[in-house]
């Protein structure tokens, strides 16, 4: 059994919004998606870091789920800033139940265990300019408490990592409130997504004091999930 992840994966099966429009690496995206899941035996694990359909609501999503069921391995979703379709975590597992999606769980207030490492996450956060300064401190306020609260759930695992879909660090930007959260619990590595294309050369990569951080957006990582254990 192996560990993986992947983010920003922009399924639009249920809606008209292929990423091919942006040329580059997202041309036949979704082809390059299959053949890079095809590392994985079903065993594996692979964390999808947001980004994941581009559906307003869970039913305008069904054939993107469909479509991550039907890659090898077990996936653990977190949300992404594009995913509206995003529900509480009861009304989505009824519906993957509902559905016969079988292969994905949710991070969302928890964590899950790869042997002795926890898989922890949450959103996380960036300031956004057409909201107030106190609507941005809100947000981040809950994004902080979700990351607590898994990385609390977390208990005594040997290693902890952290899974993000915005970048906790890039360019000159740095979110000390999540930042602050995973050194308090000992966060070894965080994998984040979020930018693409020109944005890729904004990414810190490597080790930053005691966190190492890696950029796993699908057209960074040629849409072949990243191998972590």
């Amino acid at each position: 059994m192996s560990l993986y992840v992947i983010g920003d994966l922009h399924l639009s099966f249920g809606t008209n919004k292929p990423m091919d429009v942006f040329g580059g690496g997202w041309v036949n995206y979704l082809e390059k998606i299959e053949a890079g899941f095809k590392l994985l035996k079903q065993e594996d694990i692979c964390v999808l870091c947001g980004d994941i359909s581009w559906g307003m609501n869970l039913e305008e999503s069904l054939k993107d789920f469909l479509f991550i069921e039907n890659l090898p391995g077990r996936k653990i979703i977190l949300k992404g800033n594009h995913d509206y379709w995003w529900n509480t975590a009861a009304k989505m597992n009824t519906f993957f139940k509902a559905n016969e999606i079988k292969s994905i769980d949710i991070l969302h207030n928890n964590c899950f265990r790869y042997e002795d490492t926890a898989l922890c996450g949450t959103r996380g956060w960036l300031a956004d300019d057409e909201l107030s300064a106190e609507q941005n401190k809100k947000i981040m306020a809950r994004e902080v408490l979700r990351l607590q609260t898994s990385l609390m759930a977390a208990g005594d695992a040997k290693t902890k990592l952290c899974f993000l879909h915005y970048p906790p660090r890039f360019k000159n930007t740095v979110c000390s409130e999540l930042i602050s959260v995973m050194s308090e619990y000992g966060v070894t590595c965080c994998y984040y997504g979020h930018l693409h294309g020109d944005g890729h050369r904004l990414a810190i990569q490597g080790p930053v004091d005691g966190i190492v951080y890696k950029l796993i957006s699908a057209d960074f990582i040629d849409f072949t999930p990243l191998k972590i254990i």
